[in-house]
């Protein structure tokens, strides 16, 4: 059986995101107004051979945990497709 997972990554609340006032300043300077905040983040998309979605999306967790997200400064949540 063949599941996918999506991960999105984004920085925490709080946490100076540069990227997003970098894209922010230059929606601006395209015209695009009225945009207040950026936040800007990743998303992972994993293909995985396995049984169990209950069991695969636990595992998913610990693979943010242990690298795909730094969750010192990152939330990450996970959607099995």
């Amino acid at each position: 059986m063949s599941l996918k997972a999506r991960v999105t990554v984004m920085l925490k609340d709080g946490v100076l995101d540069p990227q997003g006032a970098a894209i922010r300043h230059a929606l601006g300077s395209l015209g695009f107004g009225g945009i207040d905040g950026v936040r800007q983040g990743k998303v992972i998309e994993l293909d995985l051979t396995a049984t169990d979605p209950a069991a695969a999306e636990a595992e998913v967790k610990r693979m943010c945990e242990a690298l795909l997200a730094n969750t010192v400064i990152e939330r990450y949540r996970v959607e099995m497709i």
